[in-house]
């Protein structure tokens, strides 16, 4: 797994990559779904890893203002936290990087991130890129760019850990190695990158300059 490759730092995403949110997630966008008279099981796939504001204004539903609906729904998201978990060994993991070596990258507004990560018990990086900081959401790399850019490094350096298409295209587009974290998947997910269930087996190493490489793995995942 990525022998002998260092990296300048590691960019996550959030949800179902450090954290598990998904019954809070869809709890809410299932109600949404429902008042909107969509078809909830089609449709809570293409929520994740997405910025909301762009899951809604795909739609084109009829008199609906994206912006809007994506307000109420943050504020019904961040009224809900119940049952949301660390993926396992993230916090660990985590908390052994170099503090100016990592960033979280997700496609939530920071207001929810920050709850959720406060939540799971998931330290607050000194990076945070969230859906209000970029004019485009993943797929689109701007993302990734922005957060390799505030950590002082390009993209193509950072490893990507990402659990969703949307996510693992726009590390693509940077031109960014991705890792799959594969905890919240309910079925296999086909990808020609490296895959991990959790954070429990692995463990980094910090070169003199501050680049970070894999430990051999304890366990196959």
């Amino acid at each position: 797994m990525f022998a002998g490759r260092k990296f300048a730092a590691f960019l996550f995403d959030m949800d179902g990559t450090l954290i598990n949110s998904i019954a809070s997630a869809e709890r809410v966008w299932s109600d949404w779904a429902r008042r909107q008279g969509l078809d909830v099981a089609a449709f809570l796939p293409t929520i994740h890893g997405v910025r909301a504001i762009e899951t809604i204004a795909g739609l084109a539903l009829p008199g609906v203002d994206p912006a809007h609906e994506a307000d109420l729904l943050l504020k019904a998201e961040a009224a809900d936290l119940d049952g949301i978990v660390p993926i396992a060994g993230a916090v660990a993991f985590l908390n052994a990087l170099p503090p100016e070596r990592w960033a979280i990258v997700t496609s939530a507004p920071r207001e929810l991130a920050l709850l959720r990560m406060k939540a799971a018990g998931i330290p607050v990086p000194a990076v945070l890129v969230a859906a209000e900081d970029v004019s485009r959401g993943k797929p689109a790399p701007d993302c990734f760019r922005l957060g390799a850019e505030r950590l002082g490094v390009d993209a193509r350096d950072c490893l990507v850990f990402e659990d969703a298409p949307a996510g693992i295209r726009a590390a693509e587009a940077a031109g960014a190695p991705v890792m799959v974290i594969s905890a919240t998947h309910q079925h296999p997910l086909p990808t020609q990158h490296a895959a991990i269930a959790g954070y429990d087996a692995v463990g980094i190493t910090v070169d003199e300059h501050g680049w970070l490489a894999f430990e051999p793995q304890r366990n196959a995942a």
